[in-house]
């Protein structure tokens, strides 16, 4: 994969919103991630997806809807203040595009 373009997977992993990558990789199979690129809006229904900056995701998870664009890919799990430098949250009006 490119250097400007992250697994799906890894990306959620590493911005901490799934404490291990299978489960993220469970939960993309299971097409439970919309993502935004371009204007035109489909469901991540594969792991190895790309994900690339300034792609916009939105997702349930533990109760609440999260809607995040994807700010920088990273190169590793890092701390919780780390994780958050991966994507700034938006709100429920600008997910939609």
């Amino acid at each position: 994969m490119s250097e400007d373009a992250c697994r799906a997977d890894v990306w959620l992993w590493r911005a901490r919103f799934f404490k291990t990558r299978s489960l993220a990789a469970k939960f993309l199979d299971e097409g439970k991630v919309r993502l935004t690129r371009g204007g035109s809006e489909t469901r991540i229904d594969k792991c190895a997806r790309p994900l690339k900056v300034g792609d916009r995701l939105v997702f349930a998870l533990g109760g609440r809807l999260i809607a995040v664009e994807v700010a920088a890919l990273g190169e590793r799990r890092g701390p919780a203040e780390e994780a958050r430098t991966l994507y700034a949250p938006m709100d429920a009006g600008q997910a939609a595009p």
